[in-house]
């Protein structure tokens, strides 16, 4: 390939890479922003699931729904956000979707799985030209006594 392909290749690549960030974070942060505007339903809504600690529940699904959807919207530490996030998906899926008999439980547990094997893309292949972590790298910045990696 010419080197004129090979930059329109990379660029291509770049923005499929920032628009995927994008769509799958914008999911998590719309349902944190919910949960926000109504606390006591989801802890309610947590707590009618069986699950333990439905107040600690609920700050977790926050900081992961908005703080970690922020990170991986801008690609700052984007592996690691997105493999927690990945995780976090699971847990719902298993958590509050497990009843398959339920043809909108199954809907639900299916998208948080697919939703998870994006996000794996994501730990996978990295945050792309467009992110904070390749601005860091760009600029030589260090993390931990290491150079970050812009992939």
């Amino acid at each position: 390939m010419s080197t004129n392909t090979n930059s329109t290749v990379n660029n291509a690549a770049s923005v499929a890479a920032t628009a995927g960030r994008v769509l799958i974070a914008t999911i998590f942060l719309l349902s944190g922003i919910s949960k926000l505007s109504a606390p006591a339903g989801t802890i309610g809504y947590i707590a009618s699931a069986g699950l333990p600690f439905p107040e600690l529940a609920y700050v977790a699904a926050v900081g992961v729904e908005v703080v970690l959807a922020t990170a991986l919207l801008l690609g700052f530490q984007t592996r690691v956000v997105a493999a927690v996030i990945a995780v976090f998906s699971l847990a719902t899926a298993f958590g509050f979707h497990s009843n398959l008999a339920d043809q909108n439980q199954f809907i639900h547990f299916f998208k948080n799985v697919a939703i998870a094997g994006g996000l794996l893309q994501v730990v996978a292949f990295g945050a792309g030209a467009y992110s904070v972590d390749a601005w860091r790298a760009r600029t030589g910045q260090r993390v931990s006594g290491r150079t970050v990696s812009a992939a």
